[in-house]
């Protein structure tokens, strides 16, 4: 049953900008406001006969969701899914529960899925999507920072697997993706923050520019051009190599030791952000990096002050660096017995697939958490 609401969160104004289509050759990627993009074209031509499945979580449903119901006619009818909000629900059992509801309200293959939220949503859902009798059409509303600038780009969808980041999903992309800031005034700091890490991996691996406007930026959130530069340059690694066969692995920067601790603290039911656990892990890697692949110290001591100052501590001590190295054997990225890595070579430039020995990343993590 469709739930109704009193209120609304969000507000348009005429001085918010239109829909900006995304340069992508894999993804329809627009950045504007979600009432001014081709999000109501689609609903009322392609998938006018179509029933529309919208996918929420307990914060979309009620920051979100009631702002959408009353801008879009097409979706009046729409069944709404509830799902559990948080990364620890991004698993297999929550997805059969979906599957499920799919078949009771007797989705067809022409029916529409719409992902309304952060990047738990859009990974998950369009990893449902895509499974659900080979495959339904869907579309990704992100309305978290982290979302828009990293996990609704790019084609990539999937679920965890124990404390196994992603290690189920494929790639399937999106009929359309909308990146509407406004929804970002619903978000809570840490949130935004978490979504600025990935736009610091952005710009650490592709972008000096970037990077260096990200470290003056005074601003609680990121301006609309921070945000279409940060999708850019990840659309435009995705378009080169949408398998990730090479390039795209450069997107890995901090994640191969982020996940890591990301899986590990929630197997703890320890509070984090993935954002928070990227940060931490782009700060080992450039440790990495400098004894490496040529990161300078300058550089090196610019990314750290930058890191430590806008990221809180996590809770990682020396006694948890065997299990956050176990988990890292098994990341879906590493090749052979090794660790595999992408490195930084200077602030803007990086090189994939090195190859680490356990102990050297062993002295990384000792600089990061014991000094």
């Amino acid at each position: 049953m469709l739930k109704t609401f009193s209120c609304f969160v969000l507000i348009q104004t005429k001085h918010q900008f239109m829909a900006k289509q995304i340069v992508s050759k894999n993804n329809k990627i627009e950045l504007g406001m979600l009432t001014n993009s081709s999000f109501n074209l689609l609903l009322t031509t392609k998938y006018k006969n179509s029933k529309k499945i919208i996918i929420v979580d307990e914060n979309t449903e009620q920051e979100c969701w009631p702002f959408v119901l009353t801008s879009f006619e097409a979706l009046k009818e729409a069944e709404v899914i509830l799902l559990p909000a948080g990364e620890e629900n991004k698993v297999m059992e929550v997805c059969f529960q979906v599957w499920e509801a799919f078949t009771n309200y007797n989705i067809q293959r022409n029916d529409l899925v719409i992902n309304l939220g952060g990047g738990v949503i859009t990974d998950m859902g369009g990893f449902i999507a895509s499974v659900y009798k080979r495959g339904l059409d869907f579309i990704n509303i992100p309305t978290s920072l982290l979302s828009m600038v990293d996990a609704s780009v790019g084609g990539k969808t999937g679920i965890n697997l124990g404390a196994h980041k992603n290690q189920l999903g494929l790639f399937s992309s999106p009929e359309l993706t909308v990146c509407d800031p406004s929804f970002l005034s619903t978000l809570d700091p840490k949130e935004i923050l978490s979504g600025k890490a990935e736009m610091i991996k952005h710009g650490l691996i592709a972008s000096k520019s970037l990077f260096n406007e990200l470290l003056n930026d005074k601003n609680e959130i990121p301006s609309s051009k921070l945000i279409e530069e940060a999708i850019q340059i990840k659309s435009d690694i995705v378009d080169r190599d949408f398998k990730e066969n090479g390039e795209r692995k450069k997107l890995n920067f901090g994640h191969t030791i982020g996940h890591a601790i990301e899986g590990y603290l929630l197997e703890k039911q320890v509070e984090v952000t993935h954002g928070e656990c990227v940060a931490w892990g782009m700060l080992v890697e450039c440790y990495l990096s400098y004894e490496l692949a040529g990161l300078s110290l300058e550089e090196l001591e610019i990314i750290e002050n930058f890191i430590r100052k806008t990221y809180s501590e996590i809770s990682i001590v020396e006694a948890d660096f065997g299990q956050l190295i176990y988990l890292m054997g098994h990341d879906k990225k590493n090749q052979g017995e090794k660790i595999n890595f992408t490195l930084l070579n200077a602030i803007g430039k990086s090189t994939v697939d090195y190859q680490l020995d356990e102990a050297v990343i062993l002295e990384a993590l000792i600089k990061t958490f014991t000094t």
